[in-house]
């Protein structure tokens, strides 16, 4: 597990909902979540992102097994990690927005570089 935030959800839950977000934000590279869970997201995107520049199946496979979406993972592999081939790290990066009118969550923009 990448950082310590509970999120509020149980470890199942929490997992099952971080892999739903990092396979969502890969598949539009683009997402407004709250600050905390975008933390969350990147460090997973960015290594589902370096496991694309492996180019094997040993990785295609630890991808399948997190990515939710096998179209996802696909598009991973054969257009998003090309385009970061020469960078190493740094896949992401979070912007703050402001505060969420119903509850005043703090929200941030995550996207990829």
């Amino acid at each position: 597990m990448p950082g310590t935030r509970k999120l509020g959800k149980t470890t199942d839950q929490r997992m099952a909902m971080l892999r739903q977000q990092v396979t969502d934000f890969l598949d539009l590279g683009r997402m407004e979540t709250t600050v905390t869970r975008a933390k969350e997201i990147a460090p997973l995107a960015e290594k589902m992102i370096t496991l694309g520049k492996k180019k094997d199946l040993t990785a295609y496979r630890q991808a399948l097994s997190f990515i939710t979406r096998e179209d996802v993972a696909k598009k991973v592999f054969d257009e998003v990690a090309p385009k970061y081939s020469e960078r190493n790290g740094g896949y992401t990066r979070i912007t703050r927005v402001g505060a969420r009118r119903g509850d005043a969550a703090e929200m941030a923009v995550i996207e990829l570089v």
